[in-house]
């Protein structure tokens, strides 16, 4: 695996994972966003079979990224969950209790619909619109932020899921999950590999950091 690839923003260190996160150096914080942890499960309650190892997949790549950067709070930007209670949910409280010094901070998005009381069990702190930390502002959905609250700080967004198109030869071409870095905003890619991917729509200026299988490249 690649190691991560840095990036500032407004003086602050970043580290861009392509397992879909980003390590905050100065405040030892993992930033990621539409975790939709229990999908799996709420699409096979449904009668879909779609296998739980995809799951399983996504927590391990959590866990790895844990245990690579050592955060001491995990900021998710919206989504972390799918829908209602489900069996999978029950495995995070497993998760949950095995990291259980570690701060999480949720950033309220539309699939996080638990009842306030199932996040309090868990140790998660909830915000419902926006979280601002010192430089930074995290929401779940630019577009629908309150524009009135809008400041001069970076914002970092998830919601869309990001993708950018690559060309190649006999008019082929991959459309490959990525970060978004506009002037004022990033748009996080979709932590969860279940879960398709949007185009974009880029200024001249804008970076754009595709994920190809292990590593993360400056478009």
């Amino acid at each position: 695996m690649y190691p991560p690839l840095k990036h500032s923003v407004s003086g602050q260190t970043l580290w861009l994972s392509a397992d879909r996160s980003v390590f905050w150096e100065e405040r030892k914080s993992l930033i990621l966003a539409d975790l939709h942890l229990g999908k799996t499960g709420h699409f096979r309650k449904w009668g879909i079979g779609v296998p739980q190892t995809v799951f399983k997949e996504d927590m391990q790549r959590l866990v790895s990224l844990i245990q690579f950067f050592k955060p001491e709070q995990l900021v998710v930007v919206g989504d972390m969950f799918h829908s209602e209670s489900n069996k999978e949910l029950e495995l995070f409280c497993r998760w949950r209790s095995d990291f259980s010094s570690l701060a999480v901070q949720l950033i309220k998005g539309n699939h996080d619909i638990l009842k306030d009381q199932w996040y309090e069990n868990v140790d998660i702190t909830v915000h419902p619109d926006e979280l601002t930390m010192e430089e930074f502002v995290f929401c779940h959905d630019y577009n629908g932020m309150h524009k009135q609250n809008l400041t001069e700080k970076y914002i970092f967004s998830g919601h869309l899921h990001p993708g950018v198109y690559i060309k190649g030869l006999s008019k082929q071409g991959l459309r490959l999950p990525c970060f978004h870095f506009a002037a004022n905003c990033c748009t996080l890619p979709a932590f969860s590999r279940f879960t398709g991917v949007a185009g974009i729509q880029q200024d001249r200026h804008d970076k754009i950091f595709a994920i190809v299988d292990d590593r993360v490249m400056l478009i």
